[in-house]
């Protein structure tokens, strides 16, 4: 994110601001994910996901019997997705949740080899923890989500988050709608996540913070990786 918190500018265009070595970062994150969880916003701003292409990661992978790639997700309750978006081009196993209305237009493209098909009962609001269990059915154990703001804020308020990576980038964006690491309503303070920092470091200007999300008083749900540096999900 930039210095005053933004993740991508006003126009919400793709965040390319950040340096090699932030990318470098976040492909060891992804590499050490089962699954990758992004919005469909996310999706239409780069039209594409970030794959492992690290030799020394793709080989920490085998060893760990993973496969090469793991399943690159989109959350997209219309399913409006454009299908020439390179995404659907690249040699990565890729996944959709979405409604039933959505599975529907990609039932028979054979595009996602996983589609996960929320009831309409569990999408008002959506039920993540229940989420969460079926792509835990399907091996994904470790889920890293890349944004954008909308989907965090929804995770985060079901107490679904476990670490948080926020590399810190010297410039200022600015905006009254430019998107944030965490959009949504917001939190009152009373009841806003808490966490405790792991680590922090500088590398040429930027700064690279972990941090642990402390559980709620009555207890966490399912948890996951965050990995945020991705505009939000406009469905």
């Amino acid at each position: 994110m930039s210095l005053d918190g933004k993740i991508a500018d006003a126009q919400r265009s793709a965040a390319r601001f950040s340096s090699a070595a932030d990318l470098a970062h976040l492909e060891e994150k992804v590499a050490a994910a089962d699954g990758v969880l992004f919005g469909g916003g996310t999706l239409r701003a780069y039209g594409t996901t970030l794959s492992v292409r690290n030799p020394d990661l793709l080989a920490q992978r085998r060893q760990r019997h993973q496969p090469n790639q793991p399943v690159q997700i989109v959350w997209s309750p219309s399913g409006n997705l454009d299908p020439k978006f390179r995404y659907f081009q690249q040699p990565v196993p890729r996944g959709l949740v979405t409604t039933v209305a959505g599975a529907q237009r990609w039932a028979e493209t054979g595009l996602f080899e996983h589609i996960w098909t929320v009831p309409e009962a569990k999408t008002q609001p959506w039920d993540w923890p229940w989420i969460l269990a079926q792509l835990k059915a399907a091996g994904i154990h470790h889920l890293a989500l890349l944004g954008g703001g909308g989907l965090v804020a929804e995770l985060l308020g079901h107490h679904c988050v476990h670490d948080i990576f926020i590399t810190v980038c010297p410039l200022i964006l600015g905006g009254a709608t430019a998107p944030t690491p965490v959009d949504g309503a917001g939190f009152l303070s009373a009841i806003a996540p808490q966490l405790q920092l792991l680590s922090h470091r500088a590398v040429a200007g930027e700064v690279f913070l972990h941090y642990r999300v402390l559980p709620p008083l009555q207890g966490a749900g399912n948890s996951f990786t965050l990995e945020n540096n991705h505009p939000s999900p406009t469905d």
